[in-house]
């Protein structure tokens, strides 16, 4: 029984099964030289992250969310203007999962 316990436990503690979800804004940008030293354009699957989701996450992917539709992107650079939770993603992104004409939509985003 003890080490039932322990095995639920140690499951629970080591966050098995829980994801840092995130929500907010999506808006587009022209990518070129981002923060984290990369070089990107319009028809890359790239996205910029608040500074308070951006910080050693240079290089890793999200899915994007949005109506049903996902996008995964690469985080490549930094929102200066956008708030937490909210994403810069490119054209490319942008116009997989919403109309340009919208401008910015409310989207869900987990790492992957």
């Amino acid at each position: 029984m003890v080490f039932f316990t322990n095995a639920i436990t140690g499951a629970l503690i080591g966050g098995a099964g829980l994801v840092n979800a995130y929500s907010g804004d999506m808006t587009f940008f022209t990518p070129g030289l981002g923060a984290c030293g990369q070089t990107n354009g319009a028809g890359d699957f790239i996205v910029a992250l608040s500074q308070a989701q951006y910080n050693g996450n240079c290089g890793r992917s999200i899915k994007v969310t949005y109506q049903g539709k996902t996008a995964v992107a690469k985080v490549v650079d930094l929102c200066p203007g956008c708030g937490s939770g909210s994403i810069d993603a490119s054209p490319a992104v942008f116009n997989s999962l919403a109309y340009p004409d919208l401008g910015r939509v409310h989207v869900d985003w987990v790492f992957v």
